[in-house]
């Protein structure tokens, strides 16, 4: 296996960009990473992308995210109908070919078009879920009850996860949810139910905004980068689609991601965990075995405090990234999650050297 690291991160968000379409927000971002890689344009080997077309409300509307990326020089491009951090595993797994040595990756859309928590309902069963219309976090809460009810974790605990999202928040430029002053009873008292139990403040901020990420090979990646960020363990696995046949308690493809990403075969200094709803932070440091006493969880806030969608995960392993490559960290995790109730889950360690 080709030893391959993040040496680039660059992200934006905002709670609602009236004044800019989609290859707009791109651009700039994209510039901020190819600078700060220190690797020519020309010279980036594979581009891969991650979006939405139906946020943006038509088919293949992800061509159009291309263009931020220009004509010219003509690049191997690829695209996942998937969170970022899929078109990250696609650009990791070509580079193993020894086809390339660096790639491109970005996640981008715009939440505020439409309603994400309506829209995606679309992804679940076409046939027995659809016709409900469940939304997002009508699906969430159910899960939320049902990992409640197993153990006995209270709404002050989903409360207490939320406002340490928001004042850790404060910590990043790009956040659209931050409060250094957040409890969890100002939460409990202020923050509306929407899907029982949870509340407004449980569930994601709609975010406008794209992540981009360089990755390279070996020695590509040590010349360009002082201390790259080694990805060491890479797997994602996925549930039934069935909320009926599968325990909504449990987040048995995020364990089985662990186990094959060698999660548990040293210390964390950092987790990045891409929990869009307060009680999934909760689940996933169960599911991944993780030790909230030894590892700093979700240090940036998480979704909580920003959360584009298609890329947020890759900011999940963005910051991991950033943080092992300032010295702030040596060994992290990253799990990004596509789907309803967590039913899609990607895992992915990262160390120094």
């Amino acid at each position: 296996m080709r030893n391959v690291g993040v040496i680039s991160y660059a992200t934006s968000a905002v709670a609602r960009d009236v004044v800019h379409n989609e290859i707009e927000i791109i651009v700039p971002v994209l510039g901020e990473a190819i600078e700060r890689s220190t690797i020519p344009k020309a010279d980036i080997g594979f581009v891969c992308s991650g979006s939405l077309d139906y946020l943006f409300g038509g088919p293949f509307a992800f061509v159009a995210g291309v263009d931020a990326v220009g004509a010219v020089p003509p690049i191997r491009e690829s695209h996942v109908e998937m969170d970022g951090a899929w078109a990250l595993y696609e650009a990791w797994c070509y580079i193993q070919t020894g086809e390339v040595d660096s790639a491109l990756i970005y996640g981008f859309s715009k939440g505020s078009s439409g309603d994400p928590l309506e829209l995606l309902t679309v992804q679940t069963d076409p046939y027995y879920t659809v016709p409900l219309w469940p939304s997002m976090s009508d699906m969430a809460a159910l899960q939320a009850r049902a990992f409640m009810h197993r153990t006995g974790a209270t709404e002050r605990d989903l409360a207490e996860v939320a406002a340490r999202a928001q004042r850790n928040g404060m910590s990043i430029d790009y956040a659209v949810r931050a409060d250094a002053n957040a409890n969890a009873d100002a939460l409990l008292s202020g923050s509306p139910l929407v899907s029982d139990p949870l509340r407004e403040s449980d569930i994601f901020p709609v975010s406008d905004g794209a992540t981009v990420i360089v990755i390279a090979a070996d020695d590509v990646a040590r010349k360009h980068c002082a201390r790259p960020a080694w990805i060491r363990g890479f797997d994602h696995r996925i549930d039934p689609m069935g909320f009926g046949v599968r325990d909504l308690s449990r987040v048995a493809s995020a364990t089985k991601a662990a186990q094959k990403a060698n999660v548990s075969a040293g210390s964390l200094d950092i987790a990045e965990l891409h929990a869009q709803f307060s009680h999934e932070e909760l689940m996933l440091v169960e599911a991944l075995g993780i030790d909230p006493t030894k590892t700093s969880v979700n240090p940036s806030g998480g979704p909580l405090a920003a959360n584009v969608l298609m890329g947020a995960g890759l900011n999940r392993i963005g910051e991991v990234a950033n943080a092992i490559t300032a010295g702030g960290a040596n060994r992290g995790v990253a799990h990004v999650s596509s789907g309803p109730c967590l039913q899609q889950n990607l895992v992915c360690v990262l160390e120094g050297e």
